[in-house]
């Protein structure tokens, strides 16, 4: 009887390093543009994308309403943007409300760093992930998605500290700017 040697049994592939997504949105006289940072756990640089500016024209305006920008910062912003990325992530962070509705069109996590000073009632207990601390605001989950806060902490856990979750944001504010001046964003 041939014994088959262990090497040949199928080897499952280690699983990557969780990789986070950083995603914000501007709103400015020229429009809306977003910026995406992946970075590692320890918050280095792995790809980042811009977007082009959105500008609404009035039409459009008076037809989305009030739905309006989540439309633009969630559908046309963001969603392209992780998209596009060639990187996957396993969460995705803004510092943006309106990028929230990102969460109906992907299958990961999309946390809320609120400002310090957030104190809305529309948020349930169920959606924070983290409370405010020291001067900064609750991260929190979208509130039809519940079951990502404990995916969510779960990640947050392995961060241990090792990066401050707004900090990035500067980041790619002063990358959207160094990139207006080499005119990146016209094109």
């Amino acid at each position: 009887m041939a014994q088959t040697p262990a090497s040949s049994a199928p080897s499952e592939k280690p699983a990557s390093p969780p990789q986070l997504g950083f995603l914000t949105v501007l709103h400015e006289a020229s429009g809306f543009l977003g910026g995406y940072l992946v970075t590692n756990l320890w918050g280095r640089p792995l790809e980042f994308r811009l977007s082009s500016a959105v500008q609404p024209n009035r039409v459009q305006q008076i037809l989305y309403g009030g739905t309006l920008q989540p439309y633009i910062c969630a559908d046309l912003i963001g969603k392209t943007l992780v998209e596009k990325a060639g990187l996957p992530v396993q969460m995705v962070l803004t510092d943006r409300e309106l990028v929230l509705d990102l969460r109906h069109k992907l299958e990961i996590p999309v946390l809320w760093i609120t400002p310090g000073e957030d104190a809305k009632s529309v948020w349930t207990d169920e959606s924070v992930v983290s409370p405010p601390t020291d001067g900064r605001g609750a991260v929190r989950c979208h509130p039809h998605y519940p079951q990502d806060v404990a995916a969510a902490r779960h990640l947050l856990d392995r961060l241990e500290g090792a990066i401050d979750l707004a900090e990035p944001f500067t980041r790619i504010r002063e990358a959207i700017g160094e990139a207006r001046k080499m005119g990146v964003t016209s094109r």
